[in-house]
């Protein structure tokens, strides 16, 4: 894989390795610890169709390098949108200036970072024509409408990526990666007299577009937007208070993420502004309570061969059993905390600096049966879906609203809700869990995440779990 990375990158700009170790040498000369390079090339093809017309096409390339620099806890960075020895040189120089500090450093011989390839050479954007594209599009339309006369707009959106990228290093590293990702989305609008609610499916993840070819792919999420749409024609408004709520297996995993990973990032804890900072080893979590991050899934949307540093990805238990056992970690937070990296340093683009971010975060099961989990409760919230939430990283609180819902009355699944907002605080919610499910579920490809400005592919899930004692915001 490296070689086809190199001959992408690097080969079209006539650079090689004495131009990397010409360009690096400048970069950690005279004033800095360490630096890296990271260059990539991306591919983007966008399709959106609404009513039956197709709305816009987009199709982009951009490709550049962004340089590094780092002197104690200060980073200098800089960015060129060519690949070219000249930018390259004139990056360099640029960021070593900002993180100047006045010290020595030399350049290794580049040795590669040997990791499994994870995706290969495959190339959704080129492997069909525009025409064929469009065609899904327009069969997505004509299946969804068929399924209910009361359907009165429908949107489908196909999205396409396919990412080259190469970090060097100045202890000489070389890693390359190649990443495919693919992404459909339906979302419909139904109507019953004069009120109107909408259901939305999507699925994607770092595979060829075939997949999303086949006819149980884009038939699974329209009917599945079609049947949210149903539930919330026929929703109540939501009750308020304290109660118990389940929340369902695999996309609920979405809370997690934000209410308590993020809290879990290295440069939060670094700076003491994480509700988890200064916790290790202590129990932050109900017993049983396993949450882990997993960038090597084969797959999966969050996963990566390496990250942005060339860091090979890896499975890192955050909290076992209920105890808070590690942090993500990029190299520059690592280093400072004296910790290991953990393969979780991810960029937007060679435009940005890496930070410690999510691959894919989910608590692995446990050993309740879903069916029991909702018998056990007499009045309570069985969340299945969730729509948007914030989170305040330092003190931990969010506010999350669930886009399906029901009441649980007598250990049943009773009438669907509309307008539930959990709202709690991270740490303490992950205490109030006094049951977790058997079933596992990962989200269907369609979690983005957001931080600092940078937007990036993630993956959750968890298993359905029961959470007592969590504040209900509502509507009835």
């Amino acid at each position: 894989m490296l070689e086809i990375v190199r001959r992408t990158l690097l080969e079209p700009a006539e650079l090689d390795n004495k131009d990397l170790d010409l360009a690096l040498n400048r970069l950690v000369s005279g004033s800095v610890d360490w630096g890296d390079f990271y260059f990539q090339r991306s591919l983007s093809e966008s399709w959106s169709l609404e009513d039956g017309i197709v709305r816009s096409g987009n199709w982009n390339v951009d490709q550049g390098v962004g340089v590094r620099a780092v002197s104690g806890e200060r980073t200098g960075f800089a960015y060129a949108d060519s690949i070219a020895l000249p930018a390259l040189l004139e990056a360099a120089t640029s960021a070593r200036a900002i993180a100047r500090a006045g010290q020595s450093g030399r350049q290794r011989v580049f040795h590669p970072v040997q990791v499994p390839a994870l995706y290969g050479e495959m190339d959704p954007i080129a492997s069909h024509p525009a025409g064929r594209k469009v065609d899904l599009l327009k069969t997505v339309d004509a299946y969804t409408r068929s399924l209910d006369p009361a359907i009165c707009q429908v949107s489908v959106n196909l999205s396409l990526n396919h990412d080259t990228v190469l970090i060097a290093s100045s202890e000489g590293d070389l890693a390359g990666d190649i990443r495919p990702l693919v992404r459909l989305d339906v979302r419909v609008v139904m109507e019953n007299g004069d009120r109107r609610e909408q259901g939305f499916s999507g699925g994607g993840g770092r595979y060829e577009l075939e997949r999303l070819l086949e006819p149980e792919f884009w038939q699974l999420h329209a009917e599945e937007a079609v049947r949210q749409a149903r539930v919330n024609l026929t929703a109540e408004a939501a009750p308020a208070g304290t109660m118990t709520v389940v929340l369902g297996s695999g996309w609920p995993g979405v809370l997690l993420h934000e209410a308590i990973g993020h809290g879990l990032e290295g440069d939060f804890n670094r700076k003491g502004v994480s509700a988890f900072s200064g916790r290790m080893g202590e129990q932050v979590a109900s017993p049983g309570c396993t949450v882990v991050d997993d960038g090597t899934l084969p797959d999966r949307r969050g996963s990566l061969s390496v990250d942005d540093e060339g860091i090979p990805s890896g499975c890192t238990t955050l909290i076992e059993d209920g105890r808070l056992t590690n942090y993500m970690q990029d190299r520059l937070n690592a280093g400072l905390m004296k910790m290991k990296p953990t393969g979780n340093g991810r960029r937007e683009s060679f435009a940005h600096l890496p930070m410690p971010r999510m691959t894919n975060t989910y608590m692995l099961p446990g050993e309740h049966d879903p069916g029991e989990i909702l018998a056990s409760v007499d009045d309570g919230i069985y969340a299945v879906n969730f729509g948007g939430g914030q989170v305040d990283i330092t003190s931990g609180k969010f506010v999350f609203s669930a886009s399906e819902a029901y009441r649980i009355r007598n250990g049943r699944v009773a009438e669907a809700i509309k307008g539930a907002t959990l709202i709690g605080n991270g740490p303490d919610v992950l205490t109030r869990v006094s049951m977790v499910g058997n079933d596992l579920a990962l989200d269907s490809g369609v979690g983005v995440c957001g931080k600092e400005g940078q937007s990036l592919p993630v993956g959750v899930g968890q298993p359905t779990l029961r959470v007592d004692g969590l504040t209900v915001g509502g509507t009835a």
